[in-house]
């Protein structure tokens, strides 16, 4: 599974990506994961030994519905997502670093960028799955865990639009300077990837680039269950 999944990862046109990700904060990547991988993954909720631990949303004012964030080791799927996506967005981050004037640089690799957060402090996994029933929703937020961040992060749905489940799209939110919020809902299949931003992205104005807000979410879920994965890739404190 890990080396068909590297080389899933490889064939993804990453031009494409890099393009949408400049142009629109969000790229879809098509389908990444089976349908037995993404029922063995959705499978795993109810396993607690695989989590360090367990959030129910209303209790902290995050929306309605529930996740679970996977301990150490990560599940193979997880890691060998985690560990190949990252190489190949790393360099987008430094490109969204020059343009917004910072001199943030990433690792080529995971396992480097695992440490710096490690020296900060930083050591929980942060990959997690979430699961939405009838109802549900999650409110707009930003994944930060700490003082160290990585600007992309990846969601994969593991359940069926229309059959598991009606509603639950995926929300992105952008707050340009002295602008309106601009809104885009973003329906998945089972298996699709999505990779977007985490805080914040440069974008292209008359006098350079200038940096805008960006938060997601979910809509609510009208019917059935949904179940995706999440995979952040700095750690948390």
């Amino acid at each position: 599974m890990a080396a068909g999944l590297r080389e899933r990862v490889a064939r993804l046109d990453w031009e494409s990506i890099g393009r949408s990700l400049d142009a629109d904060g969000y790229a879809r990547t098509g389908r990444l994961l089976s349908a037995s991988e993404c029922r063995s993954l959705a499978a795993l909720y109810d396993d607690d030994r695989r989590f360090r631990s367990r959030v129910v949303m209303e209790r902290l004012g995050f929306g309605r519905g529930e996740y679970k964030y996977f301990d150490r080791p990560l599940p193979r799927p997880v890691q060998g997502l985690r560990s190949n996506l990252y190489p190949r967005l790393a360099p987008i981050a430094e490109r969204w670093s020059r343009r917004l004037g910072q001199r943030r640089r990433y690792p080529p690799r995971l396992a480097g960028f695992l440490d710096r957060c490690a020296k900060r402090g930083q050591k929980k996994p942060t990959p997690l799955l979430l699961k939405y029933r009838t109802g549900d929703y999650n409110r707009l937020h930003q994944d930060i865990y700490g003082e160290v961040a990585f600007p992309l992060q990846f969601v994969c749905l593991l359940s069926r639009r229309g059959v598991d489940y009606e509603g639950g799209e995926f929300l992105l939110v952008e707050q340009a300077p002295r602008a309106q919020s601009k809104g885009t809902a973003i329906p998945l299949e089972r298996g699709e990837g999505l990779v977007f931003t985490t805080r914040e992205r440069p974008v292209e104005g008359k006098r350079g680039h200038y940096r805008v807000n960006m938060r997601h979410g979910m809509s609510q879920v009208t019917s059935g269950e949904r179940i995706a994965l999440g995979v952040i890739f700095h750690d948390g404190a």
